[in-house]
């Protein structure tokens, strides 16, 4: 009997989007470089699905479909909590967290339309890479879609060897927490081409005479700092850390480099689906398994105290008892839908283009006669 073409399993073939996770140092460009992206796919007429997740960011140069701001007032927040800054970012982004699985759910009935899913992060590189609430985010978006890690750096501070060392250490310390495909992204190479980073990254031979012939390299009786013999030590560390990363230069301000970025990212999505992905189902059966032995030993020793209690009061036994007909219901504080998806329709403050402008039946708009 021939097998039929529909008879294959529709999920089993439906490509899920991949999520994009911008990271980066203050300054690097972050959001510049998700606006770009994004206006690279709306030009492929594959337009991304964007979350905001900076609170406390006055202005993005894109239009989120879901943005922290709709949902969290940080400037309320440093209010009612008496915080500074950055505690107000790091509580504004644990309260979005609570409300995450929301978020995953809009996701998830995008996936169908979207091939990416971009999230910027907040300025504060440390605020996202080492929260809790950043950890959170991070894995449940690894967990339901293919993502990689894209971390943006300022190529023309990075030409000097320490800035370069802490770029590259940071990028290091993200990668194994992460655990995730990770893509470098040399940011503003119209200003600064980023040849020379690849070079330090491809021989470190190549970084140490740039190290050794950069000024304060040696004390004033000609030896080398202690710094300097720091940062030598740890390009040769590094030289292994670096053959498994991925490197692209682009220009936020002309798009160059912007589809070799995206040549990395669906690479990366066969390295999420290779190694990511069964580590995953691994470290979650065991997880699981855990949980349940958990479960069972608790469970265990409240039967054994029922048996003590019960032999040594009988009575008090009957007492327990009660009547299921006569139980109250739960107020859940928790059904009310908080996470707005600016796609779904129109919001406070959304751009119109007036010229395109249709008048419906249920708008109240009464327009200025001239004259």
């Amino acid at each position: 009997m021939e097998s039929s073409p529909s008879s294959s399993s529709p999920t089993a073939t439906t490509k899920k989007p991949i999520a994009i996770i911008t990271i980066g140092m203050a300054g690097a460009g972050k959001s510049t470089f998700v606006q770009r992206i994004n206006s690279y796919l709306h030009s492929q007429e594959t337009p991304p699905y964007i979350l905001n997740l900076d609170p406390a960011v006055t202005h993005v140069p894109f239009e989120p479909n879901i943005d922290i701001r709709d949902t969290i007032n940080y400037a309320e927040v440093m209010k009612q909590y008496n915080l500074g800054p950055n505690g107000g970012i790091l509580t504004a982004l644990n309260l979005f967290t609570t409300k995450f699985d929301q978020v995953l759910g809009l996701i998830e009935k995008r996936a169908e339309t979207v091939d990416h899913v971009i999230v910027d992060t907040p300025g504060q590189i440390e605020i996202f890479t080492w929260s809790a609430s950043g950890a959170i985010i991070t894995d449940a978006i690894a967990s339901s879609i293919p993502t990689v890690v894209a971390y943006v750096i300022d190529t023309p501070r990075t030409t000097v060897p320490a800035t370069f060392m802490s770029n590259m250490l940071y990028a290091c310390s993200i990668l194994y927490k992460t655990k995730l495909p990770f893509i470098l992204v040399f940011n503003k190479t119209d200003v600064q081409p980023h040849e020379f980073a690849l070079e330090w990254m491809n021989d470190f031979e190549q970084f140490q005479a740039a190290l050794a012939s950069h000024s304060g390299s040696t004390d004033s009786e000609g030896e080398p700092t202690y710094m300097n013999s720091l940062m030598n030590s740890m390009s040769l560390v590094l030289d292994e850390f670096y053959k498994h990363l991925k490197a692209v230069g682009v220009s936020s301000m002309t798009g160059d480099g912007i589809k070799a970025f995206f040549e990395a990212v669906e690479n990366a999505r066969e390295e999420y689906e290779k190694e990511y992905l069964p580590e995953l189902e691994r470290a979650r059966a065991t997880r699981e398994k855990s949980l349940q032995d958990v479960k069972d030993d608790s469970m265990n020793r409240l039967m054994k105290d029922l048996e003590i209690d019960r032999a040594n009061n009988p009575q008090g036994a009957l007492a327990d008892r009660w009547d299921p007909n006569a139980e109250e219901e739960e107020d859940d504080d928790d059904t009310e839908i908080n996470i707005i998806d600016r796609s779904d329709g129109p919001w406070p403050g959304q751009y119109v283009d007036v010229t395109r402008a249709r008048r419906h039946d249920d708008e109240n708009i009464n327009w200025p006669r001239p004259g």
